[in-house]
């Protein structure tokens, strides 16, 4: 992928607004457990960077997905990881969905606000007892009159205490699991709504992460993403930036801990000698420099061909989860190196490293666990057992919607 003047300079525009806006703060925000959203997302929307590639008539700048791509990159220089997630859920994960299939009128009142960052936005698709198995999920929303009646509950929702408005997957309907699922807009200060419940992690600690309870909350059915019982298969392609953003968001932070590993093992003496002077720990640092450049040309090479569109969407499916998987893995390998060669200094709470050894664990879990690109990655290769079974069911569901 050739990156353009304007991509260098959205580069250092996001990246020096890491650097002087967000990560002198980081230390109060981890011990404070929620970072001021309103406030960091508001500063984001007036520089243009919170609608680089949605549509222009909705404020955003229209640019194709390469510039998202940069600008998640450049958020990878941010000492947390907690913050950069918070403001991907706000660009990335909760409102393509409204961008691409929202009504005008939707878009207007809801993705609107968010770009200019007047509105923070999670997205609520995960549930106590569902989380990477997306079809099981069992929050209701049942019609009635002009209103969507929800009730049930949705966990671990980032800037659950703080959004004005949640893309919620909900069950519209008693069919099948993939067929029956709607996305809908639900402003957070509905009546039932109780998100008081903030949730105690062990990494992402600036991040605010919620349990939401809905207890006959009304939604005016306008409030509908696309069609009625779409919303999986929506979903399932929202899945698809979410993966491609929190791959691209990791690069930056891996090299840097590369790079700050570096730094320490070669003032740090032991036996007469820098620990860096150690064959066994320069070249595993150049292992894992390689490790993460060879992911990096992974992703770059997902986002072309994502913009391209040349490939099948199946193809780009598979690339983006194997960026997703990739991510996840070097992250706890290089975590885990640093920190060793850190010592007792990388074991204390404050460090760089132990933070983005505590925070990166998530990467593995969240937006859909390794077991679930795995297991795309096969079904892409025509590997998985039951494979003709699962295509037929699919030409079924297919056949049934058309």
């Amino acid at each position: 992928m050739q990156l353009t003047h304007e991509h260098q300079e959205l580069y250092r525009t996001t990246k020096r607004f890491v650097e002087e806006e967000l990560n002198p703060q980081v230390p109060e925000w981890e011990k404070a457990g929620i970072w001021p959203a309103h406030e960091v997302l508001k500063r984001m929307g007036d520089l243009g960077l919170l609608g680089i590639n949605k549509p222009v008539e909705n404020g955003g700048l229209g640019l194709d997905y390469s510039y998202q791509m940069i600008f998640a990159q450049a958020l990878g220089n941010c000492i947390c990881g907690g913050v950069p997630m918070g403001i991907g859920v706000q660009t990335d994960m909760a409102t393509p969905a409204l961008a691409r299939f929202g009504s005008p009128a939707l878009r207007k009142e809801y993705l609107d606000p968010a770009i200019r960052g007047e509105m923070v936005v999670s997205i609520a698709v995960s549930e106590a007892s569902a989380g990477s198995d997306v079809a099981s999920i069992k929050t209701t929303a049942r019609r009635e009159g002009d209103d969507y009646v929800i009730n049930g509950s949705k966990m671990w929702i980032t800037n659950g205490t703080q959004s004005d408005w949640a893309c919620m997957l909900v069950n519209t309907g008693e069919g099948k699991p993939h067929m029956n699922k709607s996305l809908i807009v639900v402003p957070m200060d509905a009546k039932g709504i109780d998100r008081r419940t903030k949730l105690d992690k062990l990494g992402m600690r600036s991040s605010d992460t919620a349990m939401i309870f809905l207890d006959n909350v009304r939604v005016p059915r306008r409030n509908l993403i696309g069609s009625e019982g779409m919303g999986f298969t929506i979903q399932m392609m929202q899945f698809q930036e979410e993966r491609l953003f929190g791959a691209a968001s990791g690069i930056d932070g891996l090299f840097n801990l590369i790079k700050e590993t570096i730094d320490y093992t070669g003032q740090r003496q032991a036996f007469g000698q820098s620990l860096l002077d150690n064959q066994s720990v320069h070249f595993r640092l150049a292992e894992l420099r390689t490790e993460v450049e060879s992911l990096k040309a992974l992703i770059y090479q997902t986002t072309e061909e994502y913009v391209l569109g040349k490939k099948a969407p199946q193809e780009v499916a598979m690339l983006a989860s194997m960026c997703k998987l990739k991510i996840g893995r070097v992250s706890r390998e290089v975590t885990d190196a640093c920190l060793q060669y850190w010592g007792g200094q990388g074991f204390m709470w404050d460090n760089n490293i132990s933070r983005a050894y505590r925070d990166t664990r998530l990467i593995s879990i969240g937006g859909g666990a390794d077991e679930v690109m795995l297991g795309i990655i096969c079904k892409m290769m025509n590997i998985l057992p039951g494979k003709k079974k699962f295509e037929a069911r699919k030409a079924a569901e297919a056949a049934a919607s058309a």
